[in-house]
Formats: C-alpha cells, sequence, structure tokens
C-alpha cells in the first residue's frame, strides 16, 4: 500500500494514551506480517489496570546490523478539534494535507516506513531491518521501557549496534541529540479546619519555602552557563512549575498541596544532582518527595558514520537538535541513533493536526534510500 492508505486506516484508531492502543497494533502487526517481518508483543497494563501493547518485529537474515526504526502508536487527547471537514479521526486530504489527530505524531511516520519496506523485496536484504511501534510514547515512554526490558528481539537490535531511526516529525531534518526530562513532586499534608477556628493546618504553607528555593534554582538556570548549551533552542533546561491545592473554599484551611517540577537538561548536565538538591529541600520542609519522571538526554556524535551517512541520504550539510523529548530517551543502549522523520513537530498536539502530502511521499523516499543503504 502506499504511505496515504496506511495513513487512513492509522488515523482510524482512536489511540488516545488513556484507552488500549491493542486495535491499532493488531493492525501493525498484520501489516508487518504481510510483509515478511517476524513478530513479537511486549504487552502489559498500565496503573488503571488498561491493556498496553507494542509491536517488535525483524526482517531479513538474523546476522548483521541493518536499520532499526521506531514510532508509537499511542496519541494525545483530543479536548478541542477545530478542523470543520472532518473529525480528529478520520482522515481528510485538503490542500495538500492529511488532517487528524496522529497524523503528524506520529501515525504519517509510521506509514512512511511501511511504504518503504513494501516497497522493497525482502529477499534483497542481506541484512535485517528492525521495526519497533511502542505505546504509551505520550505518557512517560512506557511502552518503551517495557520493550527494553522484556523484548527478545529488541535484544538483537542492541546486540548488533543496528543503526537507530526515531521516526518523529523533524520536517526530515537528521537530529542527533535532544533533551532528556525530570519530573518531582513535593507534597504538603495538613489538617482541614474552618479557617475561623485558628485549628487548621495549612498545607500551603509549607510549600513556600521549597517553592523560593525552586525560583532561586529557575533563575540560576536561566543565567549560569553550566546551565545553557547554544547548541539547543531555547538553550535552557526550561525549568516549569504547576501548583495543586485540593481546597475548595477560601474558608477552608487547606489540608492537602503539591507541587510538580519539570526541567529539560541537554547533554553532560548534572540533572541528577539538581534533583537530589530539590529533594533536601523538600525533606527539610517536611514534604513528601518524589521522583515522577526521568529520561536521558538523546545524543550520537554528529561526525559518526551513522550520522553521516543520514546527511548524505537526506541531501542535507549539518545535523541539528531539538528540545522535545521522543523514545530514544529510554532507550540508552542504542548507540548509533537518530530522530529522523516527516512531518513537522509544531503540527503535533495540534487542534486541527496535519502533515503534509509532500512530506509522506519524501518520507518514503528517503526511508526507501536509508533501508537500501543498511540492510541491501
Amino acid at each position: 500500500m502506499r504511505a496515504l492508505e496506511y495513513l487512513r486506516q492509522l488515523i482510524s484508531f482512536p489511540s488516545v494514551s488513556s484507552v488500549s492502543n491493542a486495535d491499532i497494533t493488531d493492525c501493525v502487526e498484520r501489516w508487518l506480517l504481510q510483509l515478511h517481518f517476524d513478530t513479537e508483543r511486549v504487552s502489559y497494563s498500565d496503573a488503571r489496570g488498561v491493556l498496553k501493547t507494542s509491536v517488535v518485529a525483524r526482517r531479513g537474515p538474523r546476522s548483521g546490523a541493518g536499520l532499526a526504526w521506531f514510532g508509537h502508536t499511542d496519541v494525545v487527547p483530543v479536548d478541542s478539534w477545530s478542523y470543520p471537514p472532518s473529525g480528529p479521526w478520520q482522515a481528510h486530504v485538503a490542500d495538500g494535507r492529511v488532517y487528524g489527530r496522529g497524523s503528524c505524531d506520529m501515525k504519517g511516520p509510521i506509514s512512511c516506513l511501511l511504504a518503504a519496506a513494501a516497497s522493497i523485496p525482502p529477499e534483497q536484504q542481506r541484512t535485517p531491518l528492525w521495526f519497533v511501534a511502542t505505546a504509551d510514547e505520550e505518557v512517560g515512554m512506557l511502552g518503551a521501557r517495557s520493550v527494553a526490558a522484556q523484548s527478545q528481539i529488541y535484544r538483537g537490535i542492541v546486540e548488533h549496534a543496528a543503526g537507530a531511526i526515531i521516526g518523529e516529525p523533524t520536517g526530515l531534518q537528521v537530529v542527533y541529540a535532544h533533551k532528556g526530562g525530570r519530573t518531582v513532586q513535593a507534597i504538603s499534608r495538613g489538617r482541614a479546619a474552618h479557617s475561623s477556628t485558628g485549628l487548621g493546618q495549612n498545607a500551603c504553607m509549607a510549600l513556600i519555602p521549597f517553592l523560593d528555593e525552586i525560583r532561586r534554582i529557575n533563575e540560576e538556570l536561566e543565567s549560569v552557563p553550566q546551565w545553557h548549551d547554544a547548541r539547543f533552542q531555547p538553550p535552557t533546561p526550561t525549568l516549569n512549575l504547576l501548583l495543586h491545592d485540593t481546597n475548595t473554599g477560601i474558608n477552608i484551611t487547606s489540608p492537602l498541596a503539591s507541587c510538580h517540577v519539570y526541567f529539560r537538561p541537554m547533554p553532560g548536565q548534572p540533572a541528577d544532582e539538581l534533583t537530589a538538591r530539590m529533594r533536601e529541600v523538600a525533606v527539610r520542609c517536611g514534604l513528601q518527595f518524589e521522583v515522577t519522571f526521568s529520561s536521558e538526554p538523546l545524543y550520537t556524535d554528529p561526525q559518526s558514520p551513522f550520522i553521516t551517512e543520514l546527511l548524505q541520504i537526506s541531501g542535507k550539510d549539518r545535523p541539528g537538535t531539538v528540545s522535545y523529548g521522543t523514545d530514544g530517551a529510554v532507550l540508552t543502549e542504542l548507540r548509533n541513533m537518530a530522530v529522523w522523520g516527516p512531518g513537522d513537530i509544531a503540527q503535533a498536539h495540534t487542534d486541527d493536526e496535519w502533515i503534509s502530502l509532500a512530506q509522506l511521499e519524501h518520507g518514503v523516499a528517503l526511508y526507501e534510500s536509508a533501508i537500501r543503504r543498511w540492510c541491501c
């Protein structure tokens, strides 16, 4: 099938991260089997007991490095949709674009890889073509973590040191590095009471000295050269803060309040030291502290043979960086890794998400070239 045909069917699955992605994974696995891949399923139940599943596949000889491609089948929710001609779960082609949730992030790139693989007879391969489509990339990269821990085919990717492409949308620019991530949570517990009695214990008060330290840390991240990396835009870890209070009225003493802090470290930066510093302040303030998310920056030497050859295939002069994260952040055993996919990240997660037909067509051509370069 052509990429557009694959994409139409993939968009029709409402594979939001909060629900099971088993149906769309079944569909992708059927296509892989038709394309003569050997497949493996890696499944788990999330914290709410919802079934999630990833498919890992290999086509061609068992020996040799070959080429590995990684994507994800889950998408972000549709809280609003502003494209009137069609809904988010129906692919609509107009003005050289394909509209629909996941068209850009990242069912479009999956479609391009499948179409590229379909154009190459398996008997032409001399080394393996590896394929991974994970669950839950959008909510903590949980599918990629389970694949790395459980998949036998993934072990082959690592052991053979395959070149790895993370197919997130980069406009088909070759990306050699992206930021990592840390999220910490500090929880303050007090005692509820009518505020007129003075008998309560306000949970918000204990957060104040912690928040003051977070303010100082944020100023440090924005001003100290150690935390700046001009290869990225923006060149700082862009700390973000979220406060939550369960209180429902100004005349109630707040019994529970929390603070979530998220920052995006870049390669070589001491993220764990900064996290430990936050923990020390939280303990000193009597707060419950937890690291709720951790991922590493992706970095491959931009002068490496793998990046150089991807640049040659794509017709670009130099690779770049991005500030968002990918499954590559938890696939840390892989050494030759790049982010390289069709579509513009500015169109991802939007309420009229789309990918251009030109990017789909170009994506198929470049992926086919890469498969022929490393597998045939």
